[in-house]
């Protein structure tokens, strides 16, 4: 019997969208007004998600508290009430689009989470833009 559990969070933080290697025209085309060369926000909605068999003695796929704890240690400490491009080494050389941000938060959570444990992450950019990474 597998039971996924998730823990849902928010942070804030500031990103541009560009490529250096890219001309102005380039950038604006693809990437329009998230191109803006004085940054702009969005408030996150992060969900992490864990799958796994419930522990017989405590019941727990994971304990709860202990996810957001986790969360907060390897995510929100680092990108709440960030500029993700200039604060950040993980996006020191790599975009920040809401699909590399959700592999990033991904790629923070896994190392410590046990292997049985599946991990799925979904990043809400806004209302309406989602992005899910399952690993």
């Amino acid at each position: 019997m597998k039971v996924t559990i998730g823990r849902t969070e928010h942070f804030n933080a500031a990103h541009r969208l560009y490529r250096p290697d890219w001309s102005d025209e380039q950038n604006d085309a693809v990437f329009g007004l998230c191109n803006n060369p004085n940054f702009h926000g969005h408030n996150y909605v992060l969900t992490v998600r864990l799958t796994g068999v419930p522990n017989p003695e405590t019941g727990y796929v994971y304990d709860l508290k202990e996810l957001g704890r986790l969360i907060k240690r390897e995510i929100l400490d680092t990108f709440d009430h960030r500029n993700l491009n200039l604060d950040t080494e993980d996006f020191r050389h790599l975009n920040p689009t809401a699909e590399h941000i959700a592999v990033a938060c991904w790629n923070r959570l896994r190392p410590h989470l046990a292997p049985e444990l599946a991990l799925s992450v979904t990043l809400f950019e806004t209302d309406r833009n989602v992005v899910e990474y399952h690993g």
